[in-house]
C-alpha cells in the first residue's frame, strides 16, 4: 500500500491496467472529460448500470478479489444480455479505503480485466473517491440491431417459459462459501457459478436475431422475483410446472446444512442465466442444448396476474411468491 494515496496515483494504476485504446466503436477512452462512442450504422445503444457494493453483494474477507472485478461487470453485461445485445464499452466508478488500494485492488484490477477481454467490452472511463468501505458502479454501453432488442413486455397468454442453465447453483455457492466446509467439487463448482457468473451473451443474442423470444429478463434477483417483474411489465400471468424444472443438485452429505435446492432455484438468485418466452410454434426452433448450455421449458404464460406453481408429484398447485433478492425487504 503506497504511503499517500491521492486520486491521481489511484487513476493511474487503473490506467496503468486498461491501456486507453483508439479504435472502433470507442474513438476516445481514459483521460478526457469524456468517452466518446460511435455505434454502428443500423444499431441501437443499450445502455445499464449496476452497484456491486462491500456488505450487500460481496465480503472482503470471504471473496477473492479478481471474482469482484470479474463479476462487477459480467453481471452488469447480463442486463445487455437480456436484451439481446452486445456489451461494447463501460465506465467505472470506484470508492474504496487506502488500505485497498495495494493488493486487493491489484487482483480487483486483474479480474475486471479478464472479464472486460472475455467480453470484448472496453473501460471508457469513470470516476473515483475515498471511501471507508468499497463501493463499486459500473455503467456498460452496448448494441443491438436495429427493432431486435427482445423487452420484458412482450409475453402473451400461450407463451412458452425457458430457462437457460441449472438454477440454484450460485446460491448454492454463496451458502458453502458463508458454511465453510472441505473442498469437492460439487463445492468448486458451485463457487464458480457465485464466483465467477458468466453472462448469456450468445443466447441471448442468438434469441434476438433469430426473432424467438417474445420477452426476456436475466436471472439476478432469483426466478420468482424476476419471472414476477417480466409478467408485471406483460400485464400477464405464469404457470410453472415441477416436472423437469433445472433445479440444482445437492448431494445427501451437504444437504442437511445447505437447505432445498428447489428454495434455492427459485429464489437464490445471483444466476444470470435467462428467463425468456416463446410462441409454441418457435418450439421446434430451440435446441435443448444451446452451444453446451441447458435451455428448458419450465411453464407456460396464462392470462391473471398470478404466478402458480404445480407440483407434479403431489398434483397440488399454489401461488408462488417472490422470494428472491430485494435490497430493501428486511
Amino acid at each position: 500500500m503506497p504511503k499517500t494515496l491521492t486520486e491521481n496515483t489511484l487513476l493511474k494504476k487503473i490506467e496503468r491496467a486498461f491501456p486507453s485504446a483508439r479504435m472502433n466503436p470507442l474513438r476516445l477512452g481514459i483521460g478526457d472529460d469524456a468517452a466518446l462512442f460511435k455505434p454502428k450504422p443500423g444499431h441501437e445503444l443499450v445502455l445499464t448500470c449496476d452497484w456491486f457494493l462491500e456488505g450487500s453483494h460481496f465480503l472482503r474477507d470471504r471473496h477473492p478479489p479478481d471474482s469482484v472485478g470479474w463479476k462487477c461487470l459480467a453481471r452488469a453485461a447480463s442486463d445487455i444480455a437480456a436484451m439481446g445485445g452486445e456489451p461494447k464499452c463501460f465506465l467505472l466508478s470506484l470508492a474504496l479505503p487506502a488500505s485497498a488500494s495495494g493488493n486487493w485492488l491489484k487482483g480487483f484490477l486483474k479480474g475486471l480485466k479478464r472479464a472486460a477481454k472475455h467480453l470484448r467490452c472496453q473501460l471508457a472511463g469513470g470516476d473515483t473517491t475515498r471511501r471507508d468501505e468499497i463501493l463499486i458502479n459500473v455503467s456498460v454501453i452496448g448494441e443491438v440491431p436495429n427493432n431486435r432488442a427482445v423487452l420484458r413486455s412482450g409475453a402473451r397468454q400461450g407463451d412458452v417459459v425457458y430457462v437457460s442453465g441449472q438454477l440454484g447453483q450460485a446460491g448454492l455457492g454463496l451458502r458453502l462459501l458463508r458454511s465453510g466446509g472441505t473442498r469437492s467439487v460439487e463445492r468448486a463448482k458451485a463457487m464458480q457459478r457465485h464466483l465467477y457468473p458468466e453472462p448469456r451473451m450468445a443466447l441471448g443474442r442468438w434469441l434476438a436475431i433469430k426473432r424467438i423470444a417474445t420477452s426476456m429478463i436475466d436471472i439476478s434477483d432469483g426466478l420468482s422475483t424476476d419471472l414476477g417483474r417480466l409478467c408485471e411489465a406483460s400485464q400477464v400471468g405464469a404457470l410453472l410446472e415441477s416436472d423437469g424444472f433445472p433445479a440444482v443438485e445437492i448431494s445427501g452429505r451437504i444437504r442437511p446444512k445447505i437447505g432445498d435446492p428447489l428454495e434455492l432455484a427459485l429464489h437464490g438468485g445471483d444466476d444470470y442465466e435467462l428467463l425468456f418466452t416463446a410462441r409454441p410454434g418457435k418450439l421446434p426452433l430451440l435446441p435443448w442444448h444451446f452451444k453446451g448450455l441447458r435451455v428448458s421449458p419450465i411453464g407456460r404464460i396464462t392470462s391473471g396476474t398470478n404466478i402458480v406453481w404445480h407440483d407434479a408429484k403431489t398434483h397440488v398447485s399454489k401461488i408462488l411468491r417472490q422470494g428472491g433478492w430485494d435490497p430493501f425487504r428486511r
